[in-house]
Order: C-alpha cells, then sequence, then structure tokens
C-alpha cells in the first residue's frame, strides 16, 4: 500500500492538495482531491465508478471538489471543499479489505479531509471505511451517523425547485407543473414523492430496469419515457438532471423545452458558457451545487452529533438561499451560475481570512 503521487501545487487547478493512493493487493486505485480548507476541513464524498482512465478519474475529482467548497460556502458549513474517487467497477472489486485500505489513506490526512457517501459508494461502505478512519460521514443509524443523505439531498433539491418556480411564475407551489426527472436513484425517487405530494405531475427515466421497476409498483402516476433525450424534448416546465454531470450540453440545450432547471446532479453544466445560452433562451438555471446542498448538510451535521430535524430545518433554508441568489442575479445582470459563484467566493475569503487571526 502507498500513496504514489502527492502534490500541494496549487499552481495549475488551484487545489491546495490532490493525492493518489493505491493498494496492489486490494485493488484500490483512488484519488482525493482537496480544493480548499479556507472554511475548515474539506467535505465531499466518495465516487466509486468505472472510469476509462486515470485522466478521466482525476478530471472528475477536480471537477467535483471544486464544486464541493462552492456547495459548501453556500450552504453555510464550515466546511471546504473535497472528493474522492476509486477508480473501479464496484460490481467487480468492492471488497473490505479495499474500503479498509481506502480508510487509511482517509486518516493519513489527519482531518484535513472527511469523506461520505456518492455515486457508487453506500452508507455500509462508510461504515467500513470508518474502522479504519475517524473522518468519515453518512454512516448507519447503528453505527452513529445520520443514514441515507439522499434523503435530504432530495428535501433541499425540491426547496430549489420551488425557489425557481416562483421566480419564474410568481408562487412556490409545483401543483399543475409537468416535472421531468433524468435518474430514479437514491435522490430521484425521494424527489418523486415531494413532487407528487405538492400536486406535480412527473414524467421520468433511469438507465436501471430496478429503478423503473421500483417508480412503477411505488407511483404508478410516474409517466415514464424511453430515455433522456426523449424527456428533455418532451412538454415540461421543469426539467431535474438527478444522474451523473454533463446533462446540460450542446445537444440538451437547444432541445429543452422546460422554463426551470433543478437537479441533483453535479457540474451539470458542461462547460462553461451553457449557463450564458441557458438564459439567452429563458431558461432559469437553479445552480447544481445550491440547491443539491441537503446532502452534504446532512452528513455536516453528523460532525456534532446528528440530529435531523436540526439538519433539515437548514436544508429547508436551500429555498431561501436560492431566492437570493436569482435575486442577486437580476440586480447584476448575470446568470445564477454566475451569481451562486460570486456569493461563496465572498464567504470563503471573508470568512476564511478569519482563520488568519491568532489570538495569544
Amino acid at each position: 500500500m502507498g500513496v504514489f503521487a502527492s502534490t500541494d501545487d496549487p499552481s495549475s487547478t488551484g487545489h491546495e492538495q490532490v493525492v493518489f493512493c493505491q493498494d496492489k493487493q486490494t485493488g484500490l486505485k483512488a484519488i482525493i482531491g482537496i480544493y480548499s480548507t479556507a472554511l475548515g476541513p474539506a467535505l465531499g464524498g466518495t465516487r466509486f465508478y468505472p472510469y476509462a482512465s486515470e485522466e478521466a478519474a482525476l478530471a472528475d475529482v477536480l471537477d467535483l471538489s471544486r464544486g464541493m467548497a462552492y456547495k459548501n460556502a453556500l450552504a453555510g458549513l464550515d466546511h471546504g471543499g473535497g472528493k474522492a474517487v476509486i477508480w473501479g467497477d464496484p460490481e467487480q472489486i468492492k471488497s473490505e479489505p479495499l474500503l479498509r485500505a481506502y480508510g487509511r489513506f482517509v486518516e493519513s490526512l489527519n482531518g484535513r479531509y472527511y469523506t461520505a457517501c456518492d455515486v457508487g459508494t453506500y452508507v455500509a461502505d462508510m461504515d467500513v471505511v470508518a474502522r479504519e478512519s475517524r473522518f468519515v460521514t453518512g454512516r448507519s443509524v447503528e453505527h452513529g451517523g445520520a443514514g441515507d443523505s439522499s434523503v435530504l439531498t432530495a428535501w433541499g433539491v425540491f426547496q430549489g425547485m420551488r425557489a425557481a418556480a416562483e421566480q419564474v411564475w410568481g408562487t412556490p407551489a409545483l401543483k399543475g407543473r409537468r416535472v421531468g426527472i433524468a435518474g430514479l436513484g437514491k435522490v430521484g425517487k425521494h424527489l418523486t414523492g415531494h413532487l407528487i405530494e405538492d400536486g406535480a405531475e412527473v414524467v421520468a427515466t433511469d438507465v436501471s430496469a430496478k429503478a423503473l421497476a421500483w417508480t412503477r409498483a411505488t407511483y404508478p402516476q410516474v409517466e415514464l419515457v424511453d430515455d433522456t433525450a426523449a424527456l428533455v424534448a418532451s412538454d415540461i416546465d421543469v426539467y431535474s438532471p438527478c444522474a451523473l454531470g454533463g446533462a446540460l450540453d450542446d445537444d440538451t440545450v437547444p432541445v429543452l423545452r422546460a422554463k426551470v432547471i433543478a437537479g441533483a446532479a453535479n457540474n451539470q453544466l458542461a462547460h462553461p458558457g451553457i449557463e450564458k445560452v441557458l438564459a439567452d433562451r429563458g431558461i432559469l438555471y437553479a445552480p447544481d451545487y445550491v440547491v443539491n446542498a441537503g446532502g452534504v448538510i446532512q452528513v455536516a451535521d453528523e460532525v456534532q452529533g446528528f440530529n435531523f430535524e436540526r439538519a433539515k430545518l437548514r436544508a429547508t433554508k436551500i429555498y431561501d438561499t436560492t431566492r437570493e441568489i436569482l435575486r442577486l442575479a437580476d440586480q447584476e445582470g448575470v446568470p445564477p451560475a454566475a451569481a451562486a459563484d460570486r456569493l461563496a467566493e465572498r464567504r470563503m475569503a471573508d470568512v476564511g481570512r478569519l482563520r488568519t487571526i491568532h489570538l495569544r
């Protein structure tokens, strides 16, 4: 086992530290990216995914860790931004030894990075990682954790969607609106429930036959379509990407019929400039790292001893944060994503500066 590369040179990416980790015996190949600790220890999940190459894994962890810094800042947390990826197919190589080996690397950072669940990792996995590290959140209730963080992720997305709906249609209610959900996994299924309870019509899609079967059995009123392309081109008021990133690209945006975008997926904008195209088309984009912060709010609450009602109250405030960002965007004549970036950077600079004050 060994760290085969580590860099503290932020000149190329802006990151404080990027650590490459490998344990040949278990098959572990992981990368931990720490973008910023200006507000406190970096916090972000571990993604377990079969990337096409190490370069693709690195690009993802760099994007995701930077996004976590902005997300945590706007969520009002005393945490910086970090993320980790494990390169491989979790269905093929995930094991107790591999997860525990990964935990040793997390522990080696001595609290600079707290991990949690993400795509390909679950609460039970975090319990295993925590057998080797103190710096693990998203653990099971039986082990003193908060359990499934997708519960409050979905709640926060719903709150952000309500704020965006109010901006466009003058009311925060989704009743009578047609909402398209791309991805019926951990978050999408909870979001579906909130929307149906609020009176929305839901049309959805997923690549997983299991997820589709669950939706048919649980919410038979949901209309299921063949794929994301069909969903995007359909007559929907709100588009909610809840799977992997890059959902808003040069193929999707020109045909999108929705007036609001609010979803749980990270890094939805495929490249810089897409947010301007959305604005020019009159489509309101609620920045993903604002509305999907409920999960990180939940796992961050674990650090001080989890209280669900306290965490849910904070996640509910995503509605207020989204409203403020949309107001600022209108006031400054910029897309909401730019307004969100400015607010996050301001907090990182203003609060982060306080750490330079040393009292003796």
